[in-house]
């Protein structure tokens, strides 16, 4: 990932970029980073606030990754927050700006159950979880599950009729019990407004798959 993909904040992307995880996670990797900037650009352009805070906290966001099976999963914003912190004293960052990224960090994440305080806090859980939505988000979903060796749905209740959700032994579980949920909860006018497509996109596929895979 090169730093001229921050323009125009080259040189903090410099900075950042080596403390980032070398992840064979491709859900959240380096490309990742980059869809959530441009997701994040795009809601600031709406919403304002202060964009070379924004550029961290997207670079940062992930800089401590907790795979989706852990039971240690809800910890990973904080982790990465505290690690971001450390990161931006040795550039000698001011304290305010520091608090303020570390808290877009440690709130954007859907299993920390948290609400962002600031604007660019906002902005970053509405960029990210714009990436979990739409084409980008089905892949990532899959992807996802084979990486946990999940099945792609279960074969006898596929709707989860008579039965708990589990979307870590069925991909297909995971738009009820997330994905489906997660345009309702953007916190900008901007991010909500793009959400809209994007979540028809889930609806459409997971009422497509199910008519595919229940017909007799």
């Amino acid at each position: 990932m090169h730093s001229f993909h921050f323009t125009p904040f080259q040189s903090l992307a410099a900075a950042l970029i080596p403390n980032l995880l070398q992840t064979t996670d491709g859900s959240h990797d380096h490309s990742h980073l980059l869809r959530v900037w441009n997701n994040a650009k795009a809601i600031h352009a709406g919403e304002g606030g202060n964009l070379e805070l924004l550029c961290a906290a997207v670079l940062l966001h992930d800089c401590i990754l907790v795979p989706k099976d852990s039971p240690q999963r809800n910890q990973a914003s904080q982790l990465a927050a505290d690690k971001a912190i450390h990161i931006l004293q040795t550039l000698h960052w001011p304290a305010d700006h520091i608090a303020i990224v570390a808290s877009a960090i440690r709130t954007h994440s859907y299993s920390a159950g948290l609400t962002p305080t600031s604007i660019e806090g906002r902005i970053l859980q509405d960029a990210d979880r714009l990436d979990a939505i739409g084409f980008t988000g089905i892949a990532r979903c899959f992807y996802t599950a084979g990486r946990m060796n999940s099945q792609l749905y279960h074969a006898d209740d596929p709707t989860a009729s008579s039965r708990p959700l589990d979307d870590r032994s069925f991909a297909l579980d995971h738009f009820p019990q997330k994905l489906l949920k997660l345009a309702i909860n953007f916190t900008t006018a901007t991010g909500q407004a793009l959400a809209i497509s994007r979540a028809q996109t889930l609806q459409s596929f997971y009422e497509g798959m199910l008519a595919e895979i229940t017909t007799s």
